[in-house]
């Protein structure tokens, strides 16, 4: 059957991050996307202008109403939107026995603020119900580091994207103690919006679709460079990937 993904997360006007990108993965990665928006947002390659978040209510109607009748294999959570919505989503996730994978948005590829710090305190409700949490390097260190989100019982996928040098290291890390790293040659490209949300949500897909954690950040990497490579190079700042133009990939 096919892998039926719950998206948690806000919208992107401009299609490139949040909720477009997740739709579009999971889509060209063969599973069904589903979505609970929890913030509508003006935004562009140049940046984020405006952010409205959706009632706690409405966010957790959205959920109820895909578990009631579709069924969730695997949730994605991206953009949370406010503190109280955090701990709705939390506390409702926590009677479901799926794969959930939390990205902890925090700063939009432009620079601009996508969560507040009572929203991010919230955050450590999301580990504590997390197969696995997906920091990049100034949100890993934003939380208390590797050994704090451990802490939660999850894994931790620490991003190597923000490092310098011509190589990236990401590198996967278990509450057992086991690690393992996935490297790869960095691609020269600003159009880079959307790589988070892209790699969390092919993450996700993934675990909906049985596949084991490695095989699925493995998957996910790969996933996410040649979504790199065929980005269609539309505005005039960071630009969103080519997710579409990923072919023959499931």
């Amino acid at each position: 059957m096919t892998a039926r993904i719950l998206i948690v997360a806000g919208s992107d006007s401009g299609g490139g991050a949040g909720i477009q990108a997740d739709i579009k993965t999971v889509t060209m990665l063969g599973g069904h996307a589903m979505t609970a928006i929890t913030a509508v947002t003006a935004q562009n390659t140049l940046g984020v202008d405006a952010i409205h978040p959706i009632p706690t209510g409405m966010v957790i109607a959205q959920i109820d109403a895909v578990v009631r009748d579709i069924g969730v294999d695997a949730v994605k959570i991206g953009m949370i939107g406010s503190a109280e919505t955090a701990d709705a989503v939390a506390s409702y996730l926590t009677r479901l026995t799926v794969p959930i994978v939390f990205d902890p948005v925090m700063i939009a590829t432009s620079g601009s603020a996508l969560a507040d710090t009572p929203t991010i305190e919230a955050f450590e409700r999301l580990m504590a119900i997390a197969s696995l949490v997906t920091p990049n390097l100034p949100e890993l260190a934003a939380l208390g580091g590797v050994d704090a989100i451990l802490q939660h019982g999850c894994h931790v996928l620490a991003k190597g994207g923000h490092e310098e040098g011509d190589e990236i290291v990401d590198r996967l890390m278990s509450p057992r103690g086991e690690s393992r790293e996935w490297r790869g040659n960095r691609i020269d490209t600003e159009e880079t919006h959307g790589t988070g949300c892209t790699l969390a949500s092919a993450i996700a897909c993934g675990l909906g679709q049985r596949m084991s954690i490695d095989d699925a950040i493995g998957r996910a990497i790969s996933f996410v460079r040649i979504a790199l490579i065929e980005a269609p190079g539309l505005g005039a700042g960071h630009g969103p990937l080519g997710q579409q133009n990923v072919v023959d990939f499931q």
